[in-house]
C-alpha cells in the first residue's frame, strides 16, 4: 500500500483529538453546491477520501448521502468513528481504493487532496466512479488579507519542510485531462468562531508539520501564537474570536 507522508502520519496521529476539537467545520452554503455541482441527493453513494476526523463526512451525512469514509491514519479513524458511529470508515489510501469498479456516484476530498495529488489517485477515483460521476475537492483557506491571519502564516511557514500544501498549487499538476474534465470553482466566505485557544492555538498546533515537530519546537510555535493572541489589538483580551476563511470548492466530471 502507498506510504502516507511522514508529516501526516506522525502529526495527525499525535494531534487527532486536537484536530477534531479545533479545526473549522464547513459552511452551510456548501449544501446547495453539493447538490447542484456534485449532484448529491439523499441515498446517493459518496466516498469521502482522506476523511480525517469526519469534519466533511458529517456534512455529507447531514444531507442524506450514503457516505463511506476512507482514512489511512488510525487515530483519525478512531475520532471519526466516535463522532459518526453510523458511517462506515475504511483504512486505505487514494492510490489503492478498496472498492470495486463503478461503485460510487461521487468522490470527495476535503482539506486532503494535496497529500495525494497524483495521477494514480485520479485514476483510482475514475475507476470507482460510475459513468457520469463527479469529483469534489474542498479546502478551508485562511483569509490572509486580515493582518493577524497573515502573521500566523509567517509563524508556521518556516516549519513546512516538504509537506504538501494547498497554497503551492502543485496539486493541480495531476489534472491532465485523462480522467476528469469540466472544472467548476466556487468560493464561500466562512468564519470559525470560538475561543482563541481553540480557533488559533489548537487549530495551528494540529497542523500536520507542526504536530510532527520535536516538543521544544512545538512549544516555540505555541509561544509565538500566544504572544500574537495577547498583543494584537483585534485579539487581545477577547474571549471569542472569529477566524476568517474562504472555502474553495472545485468540481469535475468523470471523463
Amino acid at each position: 500500500m502507498p506510504m502516507v507522508h511522514d508529516a501526516a502520519q506522525r502529526g495527525f496521529t499525535a494531534q487527532a483529538q486536537q484536530y477534531a476539537r479545533s479545526r473549522p467545520e464547513y459552511p452551510k452554503a456548501l449544501e446547495p453546491w453539493l447538490a447542484q455541482e456534485l449532484g448529491i441527493a439523499p441515498s446517493m453513494r459518496v466516498l469521502d477520501v482522506g476523511a480525517g476526523t469526519g469534519k466533511f463526512t458529517r456534512l455529507l451525512s447531514s444531507i442524506g448521502a450514503d457516505v463511506t469514509a476512507l482514512e489511512p491514519v488510525a487515530k483519525m479513524r478512531e475520532e471519526l468513528s466516535l463522532a459518526l458511529p453510523k458511517v462506515p470508515v475504511m483504512d486505505g489510501t487514494a492510490e489503492q481504493l478498496p472498492l470495486g469498479d463503478a461503485t460510487v456516484n461521487v468522490v470527495t476530498c476535503a482539506q486532503a487532496f494535496h497529500w495525494f495529488a497524483t495521477t494514480a489517485a485520479l485514476a483510482q477515483f475514475h475507476r470507482v466512479l460510475v459513468p457520469g460521476g463527479r469529483l469534489g475537492l474542498v479546502w478551508n483557506v485562511r483569509d490572509e488579507s486580515v493582518d493577524w491571519v497573515a502573521h500566523i502564516t509567517r509563524i508556521i511557514t518556516p516549519y513546512e519542510g516538504n509537506a504538501p500544501r494547498f497554497h503551492t498549487g502543485r496539486w493541480r499538476e495531476a489534472f491532465d485531462g485523462r480522467y476528469f474534465a469540466d472544472e467548476r470553482v466556487a468560493t464561500f466566505e466562512h468564519h470559525h468562531t470560538g475561543s482563541p485557544d481553540d480557533v488559533i492555538l489548537g487549530r495551528f498546533l494540529s497542523v500536520s508539520f507542526i504536530a510532527a515537530l520535536p516538543q521544544a519546537e512545538q512549544d516555540a510555535v505555541a509561544a509565538q501564537l500566544r504572544d500574537l493572541i495577547a498583543t494584537h489589538p483585534a485579539l487581545k483580551g477577547k474571549d471569542q474570536v472569529s477566524f476568517p476563511y474562504q472555502t474553495q470548492a472545485y468540481a469535475w466530471s468523470r471523463s
